[in-house]
């Protein structure tokens, strides 16, 4: 048992008393055995009791203020539970205990919270962490986990974090965007909309190409929404973040190796195993080794209106990096023959993009069409063109079709699909932001 506290307290002593109040609720949770469920109710009403046993009179608004930091140390995570409830804030980045930063409205801004010490942030990322089975530590210092509704997070500690040790939070929001959100963001066009859930539903196979941040996994949530409920879907991912809506999922994540170095499980190992599983669609949540030629095989065997994503900054980088991660798989293909496998499995890719405002919209939507050649010959059906910068630092441009009709047109007739003539016109569909 700690210690009574002296009353003169100065900023470490409010960092003990914090402490302390922690360190004996939560000892007194786990004697007690309080169910999950009553963990909130039973520690709201034992905070007072550990508290007079400091012998402390703290002003009402200091007391109350240690009481929520404690009450979110014990049942939440730490300080930065009030950003992780804010709505508006889409991402939280810990650079060490005393600096922590936001993402509100697509802009950075440093937030008004600290933890106490490089302990009190590693003690947040065993929270998150140790339900989902995975370990941080000298050894394995960077762990990719997810909080329970769906938010993405990545951790890392020293020797790998100088300063101290790092997690980086990409917030799910908890109303799920639909394509109807996006066209009122601008993020794209109702005619492309359109045009994107016609592929989906024709089962054309789909890559959507973005940099970091640029709104990759959330614009495949939405197109994920357009396969029909009677598909049996099968989502493969690194750290499970997807939120499909239909009823028929079958969602599988990757697994680290153990202390021994054995035991892991790949995105791969899971491609090749989701061939066995009878899926009518294989949705990968990210490409990046050589699960890339396992895809491209499935694509190509039958398993159509498969669904993924790639870092890329433009369609065409985006056939260069899949050139890449094929050859990352090991075997020793002839560039040609990797190109001829990507250009019959892809069908469409769709770039994603965060402008330097912070706005995201799809860029670009760009069909495979084949080779001519040794190249394989791509063309842009819908695409984004930047006209200048406003005044306030906005992005001024326009989303419209380039009146080009895709190669795969009667494929997406016979699959019942016949859009009109003011989705792919030039001069009838645009927006402008």
């Amino acid at each position: 048992m700690n210690q009574p506290f002296s009353s003169g307290l100065t900023s470490q002593d409010l960092v003990r008393l914090k402490k302390y109040l922690t360190d004996n609720l939560a000892r007194a949770v786990e004697m007690e055995g309080v169910p999950a469920a009553q963990r909130n109710t039973f520690v709201q009403q034992n905070i007072n009791k550990v508290y007079e046993q400091t012998q402390l009179k703290l002003p009402e608004d200091l007391k109350k203020q240690i009481f929520s930091q404690v009450l979110n140390d014990i049942l939440g995570y730490g300080p930065i539970q009030i950003l992780l409830d804010d709505p508006d804030v889409s991402e939280i980045m810990v650079n060490g205990p005393k600096k922590v930063f936001i993402e509100k409205k697509g802009q950075l801004t440093r937030a008004n919270v600290a933890f106490d010490d490089d302990d009190h942030v590693v003690r947040i990322i065993e929270r998150i962490i140790l339900p989902l089975g995975r370990r941080v530590d000298a050894d394995s210092p960077t762990v990719d986990a997810r909080l329970p509704d769906g938010s993405r997070v990545n951790a890392v500690v020293r020797p790998v974090s100088i300063d101290g040790p790092s997690i980086t939070i990409r917030k799910f929001r908890k109303d799920k965007l639909k394509a109807e959100d996006l066209v009122n963001y601008g993020s794209l066009t109702q005619q492309m909309a359109e045009f994107l859930r016609a592929c989906v539903k024709a089962r054309f196979n789909i890559v959507i190409s973005g940099g970091t941040g640029s709104g990759k996994t959330t614009l495949l949530n939405v197109m994920s929404g357009f396969i029909p409920e009677d598909e049996r879907i099968i989502t493969i991912e690194d750290a499970a973040e997807l939120q499909l809506q239909q009823d028929h999922v079958m969602r599988m994540e990757t697994k680290s190796a153990n202390t021994d170095g054995h035991g892991a499980v790949t995105i791969r190992d899971l491609v090749k195993n989701s061939l066995r599983m009878r899926p009518d669609r294989i949705v990968v949540g990210e490409v990046r080794g050589g699960e890339a030629l396992d895809m491209l095989q499935a694509m190509n065997t039958g398993h159509d209106g498969s669904l993924t994503t790639v870092h890329s900054n433009s369609p065409r980088d985006a056939l260069s990096r899949m050139e890449t991660l094929v050859l990352m798989a090991g075997m020793d293909l002839p560039l040609k023959v990797v190109r001829q496998q990507i250009s019959s499995a892809i069908d469409l890719i769709v770039q994603q993009t965060r402008l330097k405002d912070g706005q995201r919209k799809v860029t670009a939507i760009t069909e495979v069409s084949g080779m001519e050649g040794d190249m394989v010959i791509m063309t842009d059906i819908f695409k984004f063109n930047q006209t200048g910068v406003s005044t306030d630092g906005k992005v001024l441009g326009e989303l419209r079709a380039t009146g080009i009709r895709p190669n795969f047109t009667p494929r997406l007739e016979a699959a019942g699909y016949k859009l009109g003539v003011e989705v792919f016109a030039a001069n009838l569909s645009g927006s402008r932001r």
